[in-house]
């Protein structure tokens, strides 16, 4: 069950959760180029997913590409945090 409803702003897609399951890769390859579905269980709502937006991206907080070695002794990692 695959439906697509065009709203005035863009073009929004409801998925069945078995849908949704069965073609994982798909929806993450779509939701990577910014799409978002609506996920419906016995025709009920059940959750979005969509893009993160950019105010909500992780940033470091601690940079690893500095890594010695031999390894950084835990507690030095944790005194950065």
């Amino acid at each position: 069950m695959h439906m697509h409803i065009k709203t005035k702003k863009a073009s929004r897609s409801i998925v069945g959760l078995k849908e949704l399951r069965e073609h994982m890769e798909g929806y993450i390859g779509e939701v990577n180029k910014g799409r978002s579905f609506i996920v419906v269980r016995r025709s009920q709502p059940i959750f979005k997913i969509s893009p993160p937006d950019e105010a909500q991206l992780w940033e470091p907080v601690v940079d690893f590409t500095n890594i010695k070695k031999g390894g950084v002794p835990v507690e030095d990692i944790l005194s950065l945090l």
